[in-house]
């Protein structure tokens, strides 16, 4: 037997405490990436990082304006998403295109040099691999949570409303 649907104002209440945390969270690591990136002077990086917490600081606009009687907020909180997904894009392909690897520490390098002999590749060859593996991996990730995210708001948008005209004041 399926579950009857959400009242509006519980579907409202989940958006709210989902997009609240979800633009916090954002808004934080990002800022904190822009911080550590400016610091080592890599301008691309923080640039992304600014481009990540104006994500999160848009999904929080979206927030109150919903949290102030306004459907328009949840526009700002699906734009939200694939800002941030490009953010987390350009991360990747920086990585991807530009920067060099780091050092290899001396307590991997016995079993990074035994993998890459046993998949017949040089230690470099092997650590480029894993490289764009793993940014395509956070790229694909990426993708499928902000897709995720979108789409969960995007299904909810006519109960919001709803719940949202209900509780509007009368003129």
């Amino acid at each position: 037997m399926q579950a009857p649907p959400l009242l509006p104002e519980e579907t409202l209440a989940r958006v709210l405490r989902l997009a609240r945390l979800d633009g916090l969270s954002v808004l934080v690591l990002g800022g904190v990436f822009a911080l550590l990136a400016a610091g080592a002077r890599e301008t691309a990086f923080a640039a992304v990082g600014l481009a990540a917490a104006g994500a999160g600081a848009v999904e929080l606009h979206g927030v109150a304006r919903l949290r102030h009687g306004d459907p328009g907020g949840l526009r700002w909180i699906l734009a939200s998403q694939p800002l941030l997904l490009a953010a987390v894009w350009a991360y990747c392909a920086l990585r991807l295109t530009g920067a060099a690897l780091p050092p290899l520490p001396d307590e991997l390098r016995t079993a990074v040099e035994t993998t890459a002999a046993e998949l017949g590749l040089s230690t470099a060859d092997y650590l480029r691999l894993v490289h764009r593996v793993t940014h395509g991996l956070v790229a694909g990730l990426a993708t499928a949570y902000q897709g995720g995210l979108f789409w969960y708001y995007w299904r909810r948008r006519d109960p919001v409303r709803q719940a949202l005209a209900e509780h509007a004041d009368p003129v």
